[in-house]
């Protein structure tokens, strides 16, 4: 399999960290849809990452997609709890890192691609209050329970939950400062001391899966 996209991607490094977890091998393409948009055309014209090239040539797209496709591959072993209650849970845990990664992509784009006298400051706001939404809304779920982070017992959920809040504060740190959150900074600490986070590490280098 290649996954295509870049490290700065939350989205791409989710699933990267996520298909090490699962102990699936893959080749990582680090191209950018700014950058390398007709190289990306030819491989998804859709220009959209993640995108995950199958073995058999299906070029798949979005990474919750991406990642059922991938807890198929690599069954029985899973990053989703089996009890209902948990599972509920880490669902609600990926929805809210999810909805974090929106508002912060949202933001980032504002300032980057939008020149500043064109800035819609009543948009701004509104994101930036659905962001903190979600990260206080993480933070609690993070602390009503202490994870164990390792290979073998860290759930999806924790996983795109460290992943959000990494990427917020390497682009958007002004939007959800950490001195608010300190479950999550503690716990975002940690998870990047873990290989598969190591091997993925946000920015524009190459995933050098762990095995």
């Amino acid at each position: 399999m290649r996954l295509i996209g870049m490290l700065d991607s939350p989205y791409v490094r989710r699933v990267a960290i996520s298909l090490q977890m699962l102990g699936l091998p893959f080749e990582h393409q680090p191209l950018s849809v700014f950058r390398h948009v007709e190289a990306f055309r030819q491989i998804n014209p859709v220009i959209k990452v993640p995108t995950l090239v199958c073995d058999d040539g299906t070029v798949l797209l979005d990474s919750t997609l991406i990642l059922e496709y991938a807890e198929t591959l690599a069954a029985p072993r899973s990053l989703k709890p089996s009890q209902p209650d948990a599972l509920r849970r880490d669902l609600r845990l990926t929805g809210l890192a999810l909805a974090a990664c929106e508002k912060s992509v949202q933001i980032l784009y504002e300032h980057i691609l939008r020149p500043a006298e064109k800035r819609h400051a009543p948009w701004l706001e509104r994101v930036s209050g659905q962001l903190l939404a979600a990260c206080d809304a993480m933070e609690q779920e993070l602390g009503t329970r202490a994870p164990v982070m390792n290979r073998d017992t860290l759930s999806q959920g924790q996983i795109s939950a460290a992943v959000a809040w990494h990427f917020i504060q390497a682009v958007t740190a002004d939007a959800a400062p950490a001195i608010r959150y300190p479950v999550l900074q503690a716990f975002s600490v940690e998870t990047e001391k873990l290989p598969a986070f190591q091997a993925a590490q946000h920015g524009e280098s190459m995933c050098r899966p762990t095995g």
